[in-house]
């Protein structure tokens, strides 16, 4: 049995085999360091690799193995990794290319770009990005809107809807961000010129809650770009992996993504490999040293 799960380890993820075979996925990774292929012990290294790559849900490219197996004490360079993983055939999908979904009404007025792509923050709550993006669900298009906080790259917010609505998309995904991070002012909200960000029910929202707008310069996807990467990101990993259903399996996928991979497992290289979750460890315990004092 684990002898057909090593062989089909590129077509199918250890998880998915593991539960349809009934066996522990610990116990398949213990046979495959111990077991002998052809007269010859499988590296320990390959079997950690192949681990690795298998818990971040068949994601990871050579960096992020890399910084996982040093989170675990294994030493190992990113170029022996990336060799590694070509001999052992485990690649991550390559993204695809996604259209915009900016919509605009040039007689709404327009904030100045005062984040000037400055994407480093130091406290929750006073640099959030957002955007929005379209997926399909039995050919109808439904739009995933998210608000990404700077200072961990947590998703705070996010909105799922089946039309381009303020109240359904950015109004809706900033009402639960500002219900997990209750911003205290001093707030940029970030966005593009769409007219979801622009019109008088999206200002007026973020006015009362003490934030300032922010918008990009137009046609320029740059100054957003922590937002756009996000989308490419989660189209790669989760969106494009399945066919979804119906809205409710939609909303299961991606929130399994968001609030169990991306928010608390997924490792992040502009976190210097920490996970949201340890990052906002870390914060915690540098706001309670600096309090103490």
């Amino acid at each position: 049995m684990f002898q057909f799960i090593m062989d089909s380890r590129q077509e199918f993820s250890v998880e998915k085999m593991s539960k349809v075979f009934g066996v522990s996925r610990s116990g398949f990774y213990k046979w495959l360091n111990k077991h002998q292929l052809a007269g010859q012990q499988v590296d320990p290294l390959d079997a950690a690799i192949s681990s690795s790559f298998d818990r971040s849900r068949r994601t990871y490219g050579s960096p992020r193995v890399a910084l996982d197996l040093k989170q675990q004490g294994i030493l190992t360079s990113k170029s022996s990794v990336a060799r590694r993983m070509r001999q052992l055939k485990l690649a991550a999908r390559k993204p695809k290319r996604w259209t915009r979904t900016t919509l605009v009404n040039e007689d709404n007025p327009v904030a100045p770009n005062l984040l000037n792509r400055d994407f480093a923050a130091d406290r929750p709550a006073t640099k959030w990005v957002s955007d929005i993006s379209y997926f399909s669900i039995k050919g109808s298009w439904h739009y995933l809107t998210i608000i990404l906080d700077l200072a961990d790259r947590a998703i705070v917010g996010w909105a799922i809807s089946d039309e381009m609505s303020a109240q359904t998309t950015s109004v809706a995904a900033l009402e639960r961000a500002v219900a997990r991070r209750k911003p205290k002012g001093n707030l940029i909200f970030h966005s593009d010129r769409g007219v979801q960000y622009t019109c008088d029910k999206m200002r007026q929202r973020i006015a009362a809650i003490g934030a300032v707008q922010s918008m990009s310069r137009k046609g320029n996807c740059l100054d957003n770009a922590v937002a756009e990467s996000f989308f490419k990101t989660i189209k790669e990993e989760c969106i494009d992996r399945h066919e979804f259903t119906s809205r409710a399996h939609a909303w299961s996928i991606i929130f399994d993504y968001i609030e169990v991979w991306y928010n608390t497992n997924r490792i992040h290289t502009t976190l210097k490999g920490l996970t949201v979750r340890k990052r906002m460890n870390e914060k915690q315990k540098l706001k309670c040293r600096i309090n103490q004092k």
